[in-house]
This record gives structure tokens, C-alpha cells and sequence, in this order.
């Protein structure tokens, strides 16, 4: 089992990032609802979204942009 990210589409293409590998895959293989952001899981021929991991890293993004913008 290992997660990606959907880093963007390009027509027909989902660009998922593993690490430091980016990878394209058919749209049609995501599920339905599958948006740029979302955290995905890849175990054998499923492909399922993580959203309590995709809440996780939207929380430390925004962290991070506090820490940046503080006064």
C-alpha cells in the first residue's frame, strides 16, 4: 500500500505525487470525487481517498502560513 497526492489534472491525466516522484494516471482509475490536494491510497488495484490524512496536512499548511505571516 503506499499514498500519493493529486497534484493536478491535464485533461484525462491526474498527476500524483509519491514522494519525489511524480506519476500520471487516468482520471477514469480515481474515484469520482478525487480533487487536486486529496490524499489518495493505492493498495493492489484500489484506489481510495485518506481524508482524515488530507485534514492532516491542510492543518500543518496552515500552521506553517500562521508561523510565516506572524506579526
Amino acid at each position: 500500500m503506499k499514498k500519493g497526492i493529486i497534484d493536478r489534472f491535464e485533461g484525462d491525466i491526474a498527476v500524483i505525487e509519491f514522494d519525489d516522484i511524480m506519476k500520471d494516471i487516468p482520471k477514469s482509475r480515481l474515484p469520482k470525487k478525487a480533487a487536486v490536494g486529496d490524499v489518495l491510497v493505492f493498495d493492489g488495484d484500489r484506489i481510495t481517498i485518506d481524508t482524515n490524512e488530507k485534514a492532516k496536512l491542510k492543518q500543518e499548511i496552515e500552521d506553517l502560513m500562521d508561523e510565516l505571516f506572524e506579526d
